[in-house]
């Protein structure tokens, strides 16, 4: 409450309207399954095109698991297109891996003299598409050395930087021409009260630019170069474009404004960014031994002496040799798409030491995914070795959604099964908050370009949100296009659409005329209360939007005035509702009903804070049998 101690004129803002209710969006979608690449726990990021899906989680060449390398196709990539061209708009993805005898990670190990790794670089995430090429180029800078004979200067310097001295005669380097790599310190002198620099060259000896000074003379050319790194990475897919990174410092301690900025720190495996552990497509890791940019150095010297068997002189630590023989092609090996991922990869983990999170488990933390699916986990089903792994990713597709309450699960029909095995497995489940879709949609592969059949519910997450935005939430998904299909698995006729549409089984059918289309809009559930999707879908969309529109009112004194705004806030989202036809009465008051008072709360309610408000609404079903009765009819005559 304000307070007035003097005497003034006070200005104050006040409210005369109820709070208002926004509704919330009801297609943003969440697949998970197999990629060719990307972050498996990773918090998920948004989706908004198939080339950002490309980008992250690779392309849609087939995968292929285990040692016998089987080929299957990239359901989770095909999933991804069918949602983005059926007018998807909005996906997030979770990567689900299981992996073989390793770790699936393509990796090159850099050794050291003795055989210890000095440097490891390695694909960031496991798959075969981590199989790529990284190049990593030893740059010289322009000379930071200045000032007169006698009396150099040196321009931008910092600490822990490797520089080329050239043209100069030192204890340590007495071949004129060719060049030595420092790292470089600096210490301050508080006698001076200036910095004093000093120069480490490999073998250990330092010195400082005082004992430089009698041999740089800038004015015949030496040089004091400053040394970085240029990272090129080249993917495995010549289409994909090119990724570059240069002034990589060598010193893994290095920084710039108090930020790291070396090779190692760069491809650090746990970046300071979200963004860059999501992206950067590799790790660099320094061995125990590697301490200083020298060693960073000597590590790439050696490899290019590994690789070439050519001469230092001539290639790497020469100031007069060309970039190109500056530069290591490092090829990343090994890396493989692991083993076909089980229902423990689907039902994922949560790390207790982090917040990383696999499988379903990393959907929990987002708020704004209304349709789950799992495209591809019911592919081979028939098969009596995965039907346990597929049935038991639906059963975990169908808790999770129930568990987020907002949520609905697209399952899939297995492929190639009959009218009696999807029967069969639609017996084994019921929920309200699944819809399950037969058969399997065949379109052309753009990888391939041959003819195949793919899950419905990529297809079907696309053709919910086209819905959701073209019509409304509280609209049947169904008597909708399949844009990208150009056949089905099975072709259907209304005699085998009777058994399947009462079991809950949706159907796609074509129609000579009006092309391949969705023609069922039924939930799994046994209740008839809850049996058409839409109906489910639109009171997940009313009860999140009231949840999030009425936060307010939590801890607000529970008295008249509270439960008035409450009455209030609801009334007027419902009547928005009710005035946009998705409610079912010529009038407000037969369309929905709103109580917020003494007689919906007990003062054992009260006592204990709780607001009890009771809200029934009208919602419309779909009109799934259009029935016209026709007869025969005389007219009387009129007398």
């Amino acid at each position: 409450m304000p307070e007035y101690l003097a005497p003034g004129v006070y200005v104050e803002e006040v409210s005369f309207r109820s709070k208002s209710i926004e509704g919330v969006s009801t297609t943003t979608t969440g697949f998970i399954g197999p990629a060719r690449y990307g972050p498996i726990d990773l918090e998920p990021d948004i989706v908004t095109s198939l080339g950002e899906f490309k980008r992250t989680y690779g392309d849609g060449q087939q995968l292929k698991f285990g040692t016998s390398r089987s080929l299957m196709h990239n359901y989770l990539w095909h999933a991804a297109r069918a949602f983005f061209e059926e007018g998807g708009k909005r996906l997030y993805v979770v990567r689900v891996f299981k992996p073989g005898a390793d770790d699936g990670r393509a990796r090159k190990n850099v050794p050291a003299s003795g055989g210890a790794t000095s440097l490891e670089i390695a694909a960031r995430f496991p798959g075969e598409s981590g199989n790529a090429r990284v190049r990593i180029s030893v740059k010289l800078g322009q000379s930071i050395l200045g000032g007169e004979p006698g009396s150099p200067t040196l321009g931008a310097l910092r600490d822990k930087d490797v520089v080329l001295i050239s043209d100069i005669t030192s204890p340590v380097d007495s071949t004129p021409g060719s060049g030595t790599f420092y790292e470089a310190s600096s210490i301050f002198d508080p006698a001076t009260k200036q910095i004093v620099w000093s120069f480490k060259s490999s073998t250990g000896a330092t010195l400082t630019l005082d004992h430089l000074t009698p041999n740089l003379n800038p004015t015949l050319g030496d040089q004091v170069r400053v040394v970085t790194l240029t990272v090129t990475y080249f993917p495995v897919d010549a289409a994909e474009p090119i990724l570059v990174w240069d002034g990589l410092a060598l010193d893994p301690a290095h920084e710039r404004d108090g930020a790291k900025d070396s090779l190692a720190a760069k491809f650090a495996s746990e970046p300071d960014s979200m963004a860059e552990a999501r992206t950067l497509p590799i790790t660099v890791t320094a061995g125990a031994g590697v301490t200083t940019g020298l060693d960073v150095l000597a590590a790439l010297a050696a490899e290019k002496l590994a690789a070439e068997n050519s001469s230092l002189n001539e290639n790497l630590l020469n100031d007069r040799s060309t970039d190109d023989q500056r530069s290591i092609d490092v090829p990343l090996t090994g890396g493989n798409d692991g083993e076909r991922p089980s229902a423990t990869e689907y039902e994922g983990a949560a790390d207790p030491n982090s917040t990383r999170k696999t499988g379903l488990k990393a959907f929990e933390d987002i708020e704004d995914v209304s349709i789950i699916a799992a495209p591809g986990s019911t592919f081979n089903m028939r098969n009596a070795g995965y039907a346990p792994q597929a049935n038991s990713i639906v059963g975990l597709l169908i808790s999770h959604a129930a568990r987020m309450r907002y949520r609905i699960a697209v399952l899939d029909s297995g492929d190639g099964q009959s009218i009696s095995e999807v029967r069969a497995m639609r017996g084994k489940i019921d929920s309200t908050y699944a819809a399950l879709y037969y058969p399997w949609v065949r379109v052309l592969d753009p990888i391939t370009r041959r003819e195949i059949h793919l899950p419905p519910s990529g297809f079907m997450a696309g053709i919910y949100a086209r819905n959701d935005i073209n019509r409304a939430v509280y609209k049947a998904p169904a008597n909708e296009v399949v844009n990208l299909a150009i056949g089905f698995e099975q072709l259907l006729n209304k005699a085998q659409q009777d058994v399947l549409n009462p079991e809950g089984v949706n159907c796609f059918r074509f129609f000579e005329g009006r092309g391949f289309r969705v023609w069922g809009a039924r939930t799994i559930s046994s209740d008839p209360e809850w049996k058409y999707v839409n109906l489910r879908r639109y009171f997940a969309y009313l009860e999140r939007s009231i949840d999030k529109g009425t936060q307010w009112a939590v801890f607000e004194p529970n008295g008249e005035a509270l439960w008035a705004n409450v009455r209030r806030t609801v009334e007027d989202f419902l009547l928005n509702e009710w005035m946009s036809g998705a409610l079912l009465g010529d009038k407000p008051e037969k369309a929905f009903f709103v109580k917020c008072d003494r007689s919906t709360m007990t003062q054992n309610d009260l006592d204990n804070g709780r607001l009890i408000c009771l809200i029934g609404v009208a919602p419309l079903r779909p009109a799934e049998f259009v029935i016209f009765r026709i007869g025969q009819w005389t007219a009387d005559r009129k007398a």
